[in-house]
């Protein structure tokens, strides 16, 4: 299921130009084109999915081995120390299509921007309330 308005579908189909590094049966990967550093890639399904959420069971494993893939291409074809993968769920999400960012790491790459502040738990007990509000919808959501 493509959506006309998505640029992430445009691209899927072929009717937007990406630079592409990966396409398989599921998902594709390509250069972000406004990159944290070069090689910055992202990962969509090739079908219109806006979330993690809504990202079918049986696309999860297909999905995730790509991810996987494309993080150890980057790392090795570009030298990279390492990777960086992310995902947005609405929030900071450009573009309302399920994409997981794959961006080469070195040491000393000044990556802080990407970054929020961390907020500390007020006590032990703060920790505790949120871990149970978690735990209490995980046997509804399963």
């Amino acid at each position: 299921m493509f959506e006309e308005s998505c640029v992430f579908c445009g691209i899927a189909s072929g009717k937007n130009s990406s630079f592409t590094v990966f396409k398989d049966s599921v998902s594709m990967a390509f250069l972000d084109k406004r990159p944290l550093f070069h090689g910055h890639c992202l990962l969509i399904p090739l079908e219109h999915y806006e979330t993690l959420t809504d990202l079918p069971e049986d696309l999860i494993k297909p999905i995730f081995t790509n991810a996987k893939l494309i993080a150890a291409a980057v790392k090795k074809g570009l030298k990279a120390d390492g990777t960086f993968i992310a995902i947005n769920n609405k929030i900071s999400q450009s573009v309302p299509h399920l994409h997981i960012h794959i961006v080469p790491r070195r040491h000393g790459d000044k990556l802080r921007g990407f970054f929020f502040p961390r907020i500390a738990y007020h006590s032990e007990e703060n920790a505790a309330e949120v871990q149970r509000a978690i735990v209490s919808v995980i046997s509804e959501l399963k």
